[in-house]
């Protein structure tokens, strides 16, 4: 009774799955551009008055302007008027280290990626169930057992197309967002790479009487 339940209700479970799975995604874009938002603010405001200080084009995204940051940064470390003011900036920068915090965002978005795989899975398990159920019917009645196995059969074709169905779509959906997570994920390893190089060539000196660059 319980198989035989779980085998009717299989193919909307598979949907129901699907449909969080899609909601998951959603969050997942919404986390990911509001990180992406908050560190090119906080790199704006890094670079805001160098002289060296690149601007994209407004139809530009915003990781391709955290590059452009960071790379002003880079160039402002030669340059002994920008060195002081990039100093005392990225203090604050490196107190803020929360908008570096990427090991939670990569996680989530792990296993949304690999959930996928489970969903031809499902579809496989609801199609054994079903073809299990109809191969376990007495059989009294010829004609009765042939009408349970076609009506196993429909529940069978319809759980495999389910499960094959929302694979796709979050195969499809995933491929369409993984540009965006991948490109925060290489924002954060430049900024990381950068408040490092900072350190070690700006905050050990004094802008006003070193030699920037040697």
């Amino acid at each position: 009774m319980l198989l035989e339940f779980a085998t009717k209700w299989f193919t909307p479970l598979i949907f129901l799955l699907g449909a969080l799975h899609l909601a998951a995604f959603w969050w997942l874009r919404v986390w990911a551009a509001r990180d992406v938002k908050t560190l090119a603010q906080l790199l704006e405001r890094v670079t805001d008055g160098l002289h060296r200080r690149s601007r994209l084009d407004w139809q530009g995204h915003l990781t391709d302007q955290i590059d452009a940051f960071v790379e002003d940064v880079r160039e402002g470390l030669h340059d002994p008027q920008d060195c002081e003011q990039i100093r005392q900036r990225m203090n604050v920068l490196d107190e803020q280290r929360r908008y570096l915090d990427s090991y939670r965002f990569e996680r989530a978005w792990n296993v949304a990626r690999s959930g996928i795989e489970i969903y031809p899975l499902l579809g496989v398990l609801g199609t054994i169930f079903a073809l299990w159920l109809a191969m376990r019917q007495p059989a009294t009645d010829a004609a009765a057992t042939v009408g349970t196995i076609v009506q196993r059969f429909g529940l069978a074709i319809d759980s495999t197309f389910a499960g094959l169905a929302v694979a796709i779509i979050l195969m499809i959906v995933n491929s369409f967002y993984e540009t965006l997570f991948v490109r925060l994920s290489e924002n954060r390893r430049s900024v990381r790479e950068l408040v490092i190089q900072v350190k070690r060539e700006l905050l050990a000196k004094d802008c006003s009487t070193d030699e920037v660059g040697q």
